[in-house]
């Protein structure tokens, strides 16, 4: 008795149909899937699920729609995001995830793939995809069409390093989206700190009489080994402040957009931003979509490319949520180029009393650039420097990756 077709496949004579991009259903302008809204990319969704039917997965339809309302959340232009979402929810199998790699490259970076036309991916968008994603996607036999296809991933993936080291203000839109979709793969990681309470430990310096006890009582007449406990630790927190003034217009998008990374880092972060005065957007940056983040974070700041008054701010902080507990023990960076145009005095007494607080204080000066000889020349740098602990550039994607290797150490 020949065996029953499984559900999801469609079988050839020798195995499973040769791959191909399967042409969505368009309207009859061609530019936009058949009963779709514009924006919608659902269509292109289900149709990647038939592809991978046909390289012999096991898709269901419950697996497509919960591949389809996982990437409802998610930037369609953001590959990445698309190919973590659908290989947790369609390629069930170790073994699927080689032809599952294959169909995803050709589905949605082959020249002239229909998805691909729908989500009017950018060049540089393709490039840093497959820079990152590095799938190589050949047959064993062909070793040489597979070294042509490792040069070309290490070209790009050296152009999108070379592009980490090239300040926010010199870059293109393309580039500078690149940057952004990279920036959203960072992850924060403050320093730790011990706390007063303690938890269950197998070695230590304080024994747990209590643990001992009932363990003795329940297990046998005979002693049974003394049982220990350690203090905990939890991360610190990380509050950031970001100059938004004017003179930092060409950096203060990226450092929000570094910041909306931090929020969703899993550690406890509070944002902030000032120019003139001084406003908490830890609220705004909630929403993971980082567009709609930004935009409801760039309402509520009042003197948005106004001008700079660091050492007022700084003292509203203090006053308003420092005093509260927000920043004591806390990591602090501060974004901004140092140009002050309030009282150089009010910004001392401010950053010494933020320092007494505050565990280290950050700096972030994108004046500083690459030189490591930087000397602050403005007044607000120099009034300020005495009390930070780490002083870094801030002008690139790379000084902002420095910063996030040298938070943990910040003990």
């Amino acid at each position: 008795m020949p065996d029953a077709p499984v559900a999801g496949r469609s079988p050839g004579p020798d195995g499973p149909v040769p791959l191909k991009t399967a042409p969505l259903k368009t309207d009859p302008a061609g530019t936009q899937p058949a009963g779709t809204k514009p924006g919608d990319f659902t269509q292109v969704l289900v149709g990647f699920a038939h592809v991978l039917r046909e390289q012999g997965l096991v898709v269901g339809t419950g697996d497509v729609l919960t591949y389809v309302a996982a990437a409802a959340t998610l930037d369609p232009a953001d590959l990445l995001d698309l190919y973590w979402a659908g290989r947790a929810t369609l390629a069930s199998r170790r073994e699927d995830i080689p032809p599952y790699d294959r169909a995803f490259r050709a589905y949605f970076l082959d020249e002239g793939s229909a998805a691909r036309d729908t989500l009017k991916l950018s060049p540089a968008a393709q490039a840093e995809a497959v820079a990152s994603l590095a799938m190589i996607a050949t047959d064993p036999g062909q070793e040489g069409d597979a070294r042509d296809e490792q040069q070309s991933l290490g070209l790009m993936a050296s152009s999108v390093a070379a592009l980490k080291h090239r300040a926010f203000a010199g870059c293109t839109p393309e580039e500078l989206a690149t940057l952004r979709r990279i920036m959203r793969t960072m992850r924060l990681t403050p320093p730790r700190r011990r706390t007063r309470r303690t938890r269950p430990a197998r070695k230590g310096r304080v024994p747990d009489l209590r643990r001992t006890i009932r363990t003795e009582a329940r297990l046998t007449p005979l002693p049974s080994p003394l049982r220990y406990r350690q203090r905990k630790d939890k991360p610190r927190p990380l509050v950031l402040i970001l100059d938004v003034s004017g003179s930092m217009a060409d950096y203060s998008r990226h450092l929000l957009q570094f910041a909306h990374t931090a929020r969703h880092s899993g550690a406890r972060v509070e944002v902030f931003c000032f120019g003139t005065r001084i406003a908490r957007i830890t609220r705004q940056l909630r929403t993971r979509r980082v567009d709609v983040a930004l935009r409801e974070a760039g309402a509520s700041v009042l003197d948005w490319d106004g001008g700079t008054r660091i050492g007022s701010s700084v003292d509203a902080f203090l006053r308003r949520w420092g005093r509260g507990g927000l920043c004591r023990g806390a990591v602090v960076v501060i974004c901004s180029d140092g140009l002050d145009r309030g009282d150089p005095e009010l910004l001392a007494s401010s950053m010494a009393r933020l320092a007494r607080l505050a565990h280290r204080i950050v700096w972030l000066n994108p004046h500083k650039g690459d030189n490591r000889e930087f000397r602050p020349s403005s007044v607000g740098m120099m009034v300020a420097a005495p009390h930070v602990d780490l002083l870094l550039s801030g002008h690139d994607l790379a000084s902002l990756q420095e910063l996030a290797a040298a938070l943990p150490a910040l003990n």
